[in-house]
Parts: C-alpha cells; structure tokens; sequence
C-alpha cells in the first residue's frame, strides 16, 4: 500500500496533465489491494485515500458532498497553536478558530492527550448508563456558573432546541399558558434547525423552509420600548398566548458582533421576573471565555439567566453542546428529551480538558489583554483612514471590524485577500470582519494579523481607486 501512495503522489507531481478521474480510477483500483477479496465478499466500495490534494478533494466534494458552503479553494492538512498549515505548505494565522470554536488553538497537548485516553478506554455507550466523564464536566459547568442542572447534547443548535422546549414545558406546567410565545431579537442567530431558524431573527435564513414553528415573535436589538411593548401585545393578546421565554445572546455574532447593552439585559431580567417566563442566554459563540468571562452574561454585574446554552468551545472542537439551567426550571423528566451522542465519553473527556486549560491557563486573562490588543490597533487604524472604518466592536476575543459603505471594500473581500496573504478571518455580515482567534493568541500574533488586515484594506482601497480612473 505504501507503494500505491508513492506511485499516485509521483503522478500528481510529474504529471499533472492527468486527468482527475484517472487518478481517482488508479486510487480505488489499488486501494482494493491486500483487502483479501473483501469487496467481492461484501459487495462493498472500499474507501479511497484521503489524499490532501486540492484538486482530488475538489472533485471529491463536487462529485459526492452536497453543495451548502461557500468553500474557499484550500485544503487543511494539520495545525499547530494558532497556526494552520494547508496541503501546499502554506501557513495561515487562525484567526478564526474554525468559527470561535477551537478556543485552545490546534493539537493542545491536554486536548491531544485526553482524547487519546480516552479512546483507549471506551469512547461511546449511550445515555442508558453511568458516564463518569459526564459527571464530571457537568460539575464543572456547575461549580463554574449560575446553573444548577445540565443537559449534554452534539451542537450549539441542539443545545438551542433544549432550551426552547424546556421553556415550552415549563410555561405549560407551571404557568399555565396554552400557546408559549419566545420572544427572539432580530439579527439573531440561534441554529440551522427548522426550529433554531425559526428563532433566528433573519429572514434569509428561513427563506423557503416554511411552515415555520409557531411561538415565536422578534424583537429590535437593544430597544427596551419594543421589548417591553412586545410583552405587553403577548400578554393581552388572549387565546391562551402567553410569554414563555426571552432568549437573547449577549452579544450578536452573526448579526455583526453587537454586544448587548446593559439596560437591555437588565430589562430583559426584570420582564423574566414579572411575568415568571425564562431568561435564556444563547452563550454558543460568548461562552467558555470568549468573551474574558467564562460567560458572556457575566459582563453584566447582577444579571444572571435562568438558562443558557453552550457548544462550540465546550469541546475545543470535538463536537459537545450543553443546556444548563437552574433547580426551579429543571422540568425535564425521562423521555422527556435525549441525545444518543450527546455527553458521550469522548466529547466529555475533550469537555474536560478544555475545563482544565481555563482552570490551570492564564487563558481569561490573556483573553481580555489580547482583545484589549487588538481593539487598539483597530482604533489606531480607524484614526488613520476614517473613511473606511466606520466601527469597532466587541468583547473579549470575539471582535468586529465594520467596513463604511463609501470604500466600496466588503468583509468578504477583505477575508479573501487576508486569507492569500496567511490569515483567516470569517465575515460577520456584509461589512463587518470578524476576529475570533484561540485564546491563546500572543501579542506577537495579533500584531502580525492585524498588520497583514491593515495592508489587505490599504491594497483593496487602493485597487477601487485606480479602477475609478
């Protein structure tokens, strides 16, 4: 088989004129070799090599992979700290963290370690039984937050869902109300699922996936009239509606990294309190440190939610989702929801390496000095070419740049250029960049991205200019 590799990687270097499906051809047909006739046995395609060619990866997705994101032409093929490293050599500065999840950067030792343990002990049983991992990072999430109960699911929108049908069953049994109205903000962002969508406060997300789920009405952002007018039409509205929840994040990712401010959370608490309905903090992308809490909502002194949701960073990349709530809402019974992967061994023992980086790192403080980094050299940047930023926003390590309408540039053109130049960034709408790093980012590393984001505007600037002329 080595021979096989070695054979198929000399083509692609002397002879690229080969055509793809040839190679694609010559990899299942040696790949059968040494199987002892088990293709014919089983009736069975075999897996073919995942080589790390661009171009075979390409014709991989094209031909078998269902077209539902815009993929850069790259191909990954490891990582180290806050670097990545593609099938070509190239290096790129993760400033994405593979959308602010990989909170620990790439091939952490702890991280590396655990999950090798723990795959040489037994990595899945299903819920039907004690998982000791389990435990353990559930007391942590504990011990570490306002929540006295967890519920482990695979994902931030399956922690989403949780939370909305905990809502749901609470304003049923203990409040009484027939039809539990959510109130959602727009620009939100809470899933994919037809549900999560349907909490999402974006049109474009929902378009052409109706009927959408009932119960749920939107909100501006921020606006503490509307909030509470919002509540007072539900509340009068009759036929057996009532408020069950108001679900907000603390800081608006997708919706172009837009923190919440204070008297809006703060309303949003006393309307809760009023009314008995849920405060529900989607702490998705905030938690788990982003912010430089380990909660977005403890940037609000005295503010606390009565549930909140968490994925993303939870794993440092292994897929884990969790919905956390307090003793007085905990309604859930048996049956009631579950998960089949959801805080398996595995995503625990990542869960739980991750508890142990914040626990024994400097990674909250380092967080807060390196987002405090970079948002200066924003300013400084801003100062310099005040017709191109219009703003910046942001907490913590989850920060957004906002392009002015009057540069022409998009945060889509900029990530382009940015990532040509070695470093990745994700969009947070039309004009608004988006850095998420790994927390562990150093001063030298933020100075060399935003260095490399400075001369990609003044490039794109400067490009707009001359095709004007």
């Amino acid at each position: 088989m080595l021979f096989v590799r070695i054979v198929m990687l000399f083509m692609l270097l002397v002879a690229p004129a080969f055509s793809l499906n040839i190679i694609s051809k010559f990899a299942k047909l040696f790949n059968g070799l040494g199987s002892s006739g088990s293709q014919e046995a089983t009736g069975l395609a075999l897996p073919t090599a995942a080589i790390s060619n661009t171009e075979i990866v390409g014709k991989n997705y094209e031909d078998n992979v269902m077209n539902t994101y815009g993929r850069y032409p790259m191909t990954i093929s490891h990582g180290a700290g806050c670097k990545l490293y593609d099938s070509e050599g190239n290096e790129y500065l993760d400033f994405a963290s593979g959308i602010a999840t990989c909170c620990l950067g790439h091939a952490h030792p702890l991280l590396k370690k655990a999950i090798s343990a723990q795959m040489d002990k037994v990595h899945h049983t299903s819920n039907l039984y004690y998982i000791p991992e389990q435990g353990a990072l559930a007391k942590w999430l504990v011990d570490n937050s306002c929540a006295d109960k967890a519920f482990f699911c695979n994902s931030g929108a399956e922690a989403n869902e949780a939370a909305i049908k905990l809502a749901r069953k609470y304003a049923h049994t203990k409040l009484n109300i027939d039809f539990p109205v959510i109130i959602t903000a727009l620009n939100s962002f809470h899933g994919r699922t037809l549900t999560a969508i349907t909490a999402t406060g974006q049109a474009k997300y929902q378009k052409d996936f109706g009927p959408l789920t009932p119960g749920f009405e939107y909100v501006e952002y921020n606006n503490v009239d509307a909030l509470r007018n919002l509540v007072k039409s539900i509340q009068s509205s009759g036929n057996g509606r009532g408020l069950a929840a108001i679900m907000m994040e603390s800081l608006q990712g997708e919706g172009g990294i837009k923190p919440a401010s204070y008297d809006f959370f703060k309303a949003v608490r006393e309307i809760c309190d009023e009314t008995g309905a849920l405060m529900i903090c989607d702490e998705v992308q905030t938690g788990m440190g982003r912010t430089g809490k380990l909660w977005g909502y403890q940037n609000y002194d005295n503010i606390e939610p009565d549930a909140f949701t968490s994925a993303k960073a939870l794993g440092g990349g292994v897929p884990i989702g969790a919905m956390l709530c307090k003793d007085k809402f905990n309604v859930f019974g048996p049956g009631d929801h579950a998960s089949t992967y959801g805080g398996n061994p595995l995503a625990c023992a990542a869960g739980l390496a991750v508890a142990g980086a914040f626990s024994s790192e400097n990674l909250l403080q380092n967080t807060l000095d390196r987002g405090n980094q970079l948002r200066s050299l924003a300013a400084e940047l801003k100062e310099k070419s005040p017709s191109v930023i219009q703003d910046i926003r942001g907490i913590g390590l989850i920060n957004g740049i906002e392009l002015t309408e009057e540069c022409g540039v998009t945060a889509a053109d900029v990530s382009k250029l940015l990532l040509k130049n070695g470093v990745l960034v994700v969009p947070a709408g039309p004009k608004v960049i988006r850095f998420v790093p790994p927390l562990i980012v150093s001063k030298e590393e933020v100075d060399k991205a935003m260095s490399k984001f400075a001369n990609a505007l003044e490039t794109l600037v400067q490009d707009i200019k001359n095709n004007k002329k």
